[in-house]
């Protein structure tokens, strides 16, 4: 997913820089810049020991569609005018996406407090 992130990124700068207007740049961007700390937080996840093997597939799951939600809606979003496609019809993924991006953090989450707290 990262080396996805740094291509795409690459790509947005420099091959999107003549097609799509400025604001849809930064857009690309954003999609761009999510889906490379979700590639680091699931770095950290699948290195994260005291995390047993199902809450770590769980919250890889729920990082992986939620990347493809957001920032793939995101990208299509904003090169919506170089396609036939029109990326606006199917809009409404990108905050389920996020929605998922959320979830995956909030299972981290509970889980190391539940840790904290089961210790004596």
């Amino acid at each position: 997913m990262g080396v996805i992130a740094i291509g795409l990124g690459a790509f947005g700068a420099h091959g999107l820089k003549e097609l799509i207007p400025p604001a849809a740049q930064l857009t690309f961007e954003t999609g761009v810049r999510y889906q490379m700390y979700h590639a680091l937080f699931l770095l950290f996840i699948g290195n994260f020991a005291v995390l047993s093997s199902k809450t770590q597939r769980s919250i890889t799951i729920l990082v992986l569609l939620g990347v493809i939600l957001f920032s793939g809606s995101i990208y299509g979003l904003a090169t919506n005018n170089l396609t036939s496609f029109d990326f606006k019809s199917i809009g409404f993924v990108t905050p389920i996406g996020g929605l998922l991006l959320i979830v995956a953090w909030s299972v981290l989450l509970v889980q190391l407090v539940k840790m904290k707290t089961d210790k004596p």
